[in-house]
């Protein structure tokens, strides 16, 4: 189990390698915030040797809101309950698209590179992951941060191409099929990789949607592609670090 830390200002999650260290990994949350859900993810790679830092970006956004609560109810069977969560959920995505917060994501970012840098044993080898907003994000440090040797971003929206042509290191994603707005996109995103000369991959799962790995969520978990995604997720972080 990790333990709640500041960073710089910024409260993070701090789950400590278990065995040899494989590297260091900032791990980005959905847009529900520091649930329970990323502190599982968080400890089960710091259980692949990965001393893992997951830091809470939407603190000021979510405000006293409760994210667990709010991804329950947004899945809720229960029209009315989905209903009544909409002004809450409209205020949380209005909050999320301010080009200050957004600057204000990746700097805070930056900081958990600078920490993990400074970590003995770390040796450089540093990563980055998130899923939906935390994928989004996770290609944007590595836009932004030369010093990101790896990052995994599942079903987030890729940079513009302008910086996908300062991505420094090999990316993974994942996405599902049936999350229509991202496969929309995804030739674009290739190309542009492609064009800017990177190295970039694409797994998509045919039967999956978007937030697929998390258990959390029963209308969007799939199991089978979940597994399939831990494998590859480790085996091209343990590769690159």
């Amino acid at each position: 189990m990790g333990r709640m830390v500041d960073i710089g200002g910024v409260d993070v999650y701090r789950a400590e390698a278990v065995g040899p260290l494989t590297g260091g990994l900032i791990l980005i949350e959905e847009i529900w915030g520091l649930v329970p859900h990323i502190r599982a993810v968080a400890d089960r790679f710091a259980g692949e040797g990965y001393l893992v830092l997951a830091p809470e970006l939407l603190g000021d956004v979510l405000g006293s809101a409760n994210g667990q609560e709010l991804m329950e109810a947004r899945n809720d069977p229960d029209e009315a309950r989905r209903t009544a969560v909409q002004p809450q959920l409209r205020e949380l995505f209005s909050g999320m698209q301010d080009s200050a917060f957004a600057a204000g994501a990746v700097a805070k970012l930056t900081k958990l590179v600078d920490a993990l840098e400074a970590e003995p044993g770390v040796d450089g080898r540093i990563a980055v992951l998130g899923f939906c907003f935390g994928g989004t994000y996770a290609f944007a440090l590595a836009a932004a941060d030369p010093r990101v040797r790896a990052a995994v971003p599942f079903y987030g929206t890729a940079p513009a191409a302008g910086d996908i042509a300062k991505v420094g290191c090999p990316v993974h994603a994942f996405y599902g099929q049936q999350d229509e707005r991202l496969i929309a996109a995804l030739p674009g995103v290739r190309s542009a990789f492609a064009d800017a000369g990177k190295d970039f991959t694409a797994t998509v799962y045919p039967d999956a949607g978007h937030a697929f790995f998390n258990d959390t969520n029963p209308h969007a978990f799939n199991a089978a592609d979940a597994a399939d995604a831990w494998q590859k997720a480790t085996a091209f972080l343990a590769a690159h670090l």
